[in-house]
């Protein structure tokens, strides 16, 4: 298929997936005009880059996984490094959640502070 039937078929610009060629997370076959043409298989890996991205994995940590995701299943392939990765991504994002419960719980405890001041002030006359 040609890049645009690509982008229709996934949800992804022409220019996304032709920068995900540059960086090597597509390789997509050269017809005889030298036009590229895109298999099943390449939508299943642009499909599995579209996962891991809206899983919070930025598109560098996504090329660190391509060796186990290039297949013609749709699934992943077990391997080593993508345990690994998995696991650093999943500790980043509980240090995250960890950072933001306590500067959410830091906001709470200024907006407690401002009602219970407002609601003791006295009233003008």
């Amino acid at each position: 298929m040609k890049v645009g039937d690509l982008a229709r078929r996934t949800g992804i610009s022409v220019r996304m997936l032709r920068y995900y060629e540059t960086e090597g997370m597509l390789s997509p076959a050269r017809r005889d005009s030298g036009y590229r043409d895109y298999s099943a298989a390449d939508a299943d890996i642009v499909e599995r880059i579209k996962l891991l991205n809206a899983a919070g994995l930025t598109l560098p940590v996504i090329r660190e996984l391509m060796p186990c995701l290039r297949n013609d299943r749709s699934s992943f392939e077990p391997c080593d490094e993508l345990q690994r990765v998995l696991r650093r991504e999943i500790d980043a994002m509980n240090a995250k959640i960890e950072r933001l419960a306590g500067s959410r719980d830091m906001l709470l405890a200024f907006h407690e502070n401002l009602e219970r001041d407002r609601n003791h002030q006295p009233i003008a006359t």
